[in-house]
């Protein structure tokens, strides 16, 4: 069964990567999946086929945090790791 994934959403993977963190944003969508560690920035494009079966946990993405701009909301910057 496919997993469906959306850019944002965090994953929780079965094994640690080597900064010790467990989770990664996914980046990229497709065929392969392209999939970030929020621990030390790390990407890593992964085909689908092999992905899906390290997957855990799949968290929903956080809405964006919004801010005060001219005339209209404005998504407000991320901070460069």
């Amino acid at each position: 069964m496919a997993v469906e994934l959306r850019l944002g959403e965090v994953l929780r993977l079965k094994k640690r990567h080597p900064c010790g963190s467990e989770e990664w944003e996914v980046y990229r969508v497709g065929a392969d999946v392209g999939i970030k560690c929020v621990g030390c920035g790390r990407r890593v494009l992964l085909p689908r086929s092999r992905l899906e079966p390290r997957i855990r946990v799949v968290k929903p993405r956080t809405a964006p945090r919004l801010v005060k701009g001219e005339g209209a909301m404005q998504e407000a910057p991320r901070p460069h790791l």
